[in-house]
């Protein structure tokens, strides 16, 4: 019985671990910084939208934004092209 009951819970915490864990991204752009010479950039991924993105670049020559890889909401584009994601 013990076996069971064991077995039932891993596969409850299981199954509860997988829906947060698959929870929608909100913030679909990254900011890159290159680092300014020190060797070392860093990561942003908080940015809902590419405007709140560039505003937050350093002015560095080598800084830019990047969508998100792991957003799971809507693509947008501010180019206003088509994106396709790989599915």
């Amino acid at each position: 019985m013990r076996k069971i009951a064991l077995a039932a819970g891993l596969l409850l915490s299981g199954v509860a671990y997988s829906s947060t864990a698959q929870a929608a991204d909100p913030y679909a752009w990254c900011a890159e910084y290159a680092g300014g010479g020190f060797g070392g950039g860093g990561t942003n991924c908080y940015f809902v939208t590419h405007a709140q993105c560039q505003a937050a670049l350093t002015g560095g020559g080598s800084d830019f934004c990047r969508p998100n890889p792991f957003y799971t909401g809507r693509v947008s584009n501010p180019e206003g092209r088509r994106v396709r994601r790989a599915q």
